[in-house]
């Protein structure tokens, strides 16, 4: 087979691929919480602030303005910053199609050089809303 055919059938076989994920919310969901992961190691506040609903509520007391402030001063603090998900699960709420949840077990550390400074183990639990096509972390809940 010339490689020009067996390119295009790479392409076609990788668009097809990458449109199926768009119109698979459970792809999206999943692919939302890993890009939470990414901007948090990122320290990329604009992109995180980007994902956060603005009815954000962490432990029912905490709000979107708390998550700007917590992540701005780790990302001060911290010259890297690494979210370990030990193990993770992302699911569609079975009785509304624009919700979604993901828990999971993080270790999160901080360094300013190789060897990490500061670390901690927590459960978290997130439920994510679906808001014109992207999911949105809305609640927030850690042990």
């Amino acid at each position: 087979m010339p490689v020009w055919k067996l390119a295009t059938a790479a392409l076609m076989v990788a668009l097809l691929l990458s449109g199926c994920a768009r119109d698979d919310p459970q792809a999206a969901l999943v692919a939302a919480a890993k890009a939470l992961q990414e901007n948090i190691e990122n320290k990329d506040t604009a992109a995180l602030l980007a994902q956060i609903h603005p009815e954000f509520r962490a432990n029912q007391a905490l709000d979107r303005e708390w998550v700007r402030r917590t992540a701005t001063l780790m990302f001060l603090r911290h010259r890297n910053v690494q979210v370990l998900a030990l193990g993770s699960d992302s699911w569609l709420d079975p009785s509304y199609a624009d919700k979604g949840h993901s828990e999971a077990q993080v270790a999160l550390t901080g360094a300013q050089g190789l060897l990490p400074e500061r670390a901690g183990h927590y459960r978290v639990r997130l439920e994510w809303w679906l808001e014109d096509g992207d999911w949105l972390l809305a609640r927030m809940a850690w042990e």
